[in-house]
């Protein structure tokens, strides 16, 4: 009996000792192995210049164009108002009411604001006491108007009506006005205001309208006294002041007898007074025949008449 023998040795196949055979398209050609080298040139530069092989460059920060940043809450800060600004939100009575405090507080600034401020004119004094006038309207209570219950509502508003009538009269008066007609004009419009003052039921009320009209009529014998030395006067007769002068005494009882009497003998008018009804006295040593005289009768220039016609 043959003993069957086995082999520990692992069976060989025949391709395994064959040689390796090279495909035609992998064929080692000279171009094939130009490219393997420049393949294996690439990979060694590659492998030059990888992080981890090259040295730490220190790191540098890039420089960036300075830009001005504006913080939000560099202007947002508690400041008061400029003067100009604050000015703006003043209304007139309390900008007065400042510029005032200040004059008191100060004696130079309040000369010079009087020296600097221009001059009131005779519509703006008018308006201011229309102003005070309505002032005085409103405080009147409805269907009591002359009232003792009345007078006591207008006390306050009147005394401060008086008081601006007393102020402007005595800035329109000579020599501080040097122009007649405007003088005139002022005592004019202050005359028909001081007509419109109640006249109280009670007598001892009635000072005040009286001691008005007292003093007007020496502002008006003041401004005539002076336009006589200016012309003889002649504006008070162009102008037909004397006409309403007499119109003013007669609506105010003829309690301006002191601007009639100086109207009368500082430039001669020759009018009828309102309240008796008679001529007025011609003054003493007046000429008919003067210049005035033709002037204001309207016969200067006439031919003159000589022996009976």
């Amino acid at each position: 009996m043959n003993a069957v023998l086995l082999s520990l040795q692992p069976p060989i196949f025949p391709h395994q000792h064959e040689t390796a055979r090279i495909s035609p398209s992998r064929s080692m050609s000279p171009y094939n192995m130009a490219s393997k080298k420049r393949k294996a040139d690439d990979d060694n530069d590659d492998m030059s210049v990888s992080p981890l092989s090259s040295p730490a460059l220190p790191s540098r920060p890039m420089a960036r164009p300075s830009k001005k940043v504006r913080q939000a809450n560099d202007d947002v800060a508690a400041r008061p108002l400029s003067l100009p600004r604050l000015l703006e939100t003043l209304d007139n009575t309390q900008l007065r009411t400042v510029l005032q405090t200040i004059c008191e507080r100060h004696a130079d600034i309040g000369h010079e604001v009087i020296t600097s401020a221009p001059r009131p004119t005779v519509a703006c004094a008018l308006d201011i006491l229309a102003g005070y006038q309505e002032k005085v309207r409103a405080t009147t209570p409805f269907g009591h108007t002359i009232s003792d219950y009345a007078y006591f509502r207008v006390k306050q508003p009147l005394s401060s009506l008086l008081d601006a009538i007393s102020d402007f009269t005595s800035q329109f008066l000579p020599p501080l006005e040097q122009q007649t007609n405007v003088s005139l004009q002022f005592l004019d419009g202050v005359t028909k205001v001081i007509h419109e003052l109640p006249d109280w039921e009670n007598q001892s009320y009635r000072h005040h309208k009286d001691a008005a009209y007292d003093e007007v009529s020496a502002a008006w014998a003041m401004v005539i006294t002076e336009a006589a030395k200016r012309g003889g006067g002649f504006i008070l007769h162009t102008g037909a002041w004397d006409q309403r002068l007499a119109k003013h005494n007669q609506q105010s009882g003829g309690k301006l007898e002191q601007a009639i009497n100086a109207l009368t003998h500082e430039v001669g008018w020759e009018g009828h007074n309102p309240i008796t009804d008679t001529p007025a006295p011609s003054p003493s040593g007046r000429d008919p025949n003067s210049i005035l005289n033709q002037l204001i009768n309207g016969t200067y220039g006439s031919p003159v008449r000589v022996g009976p016609w």
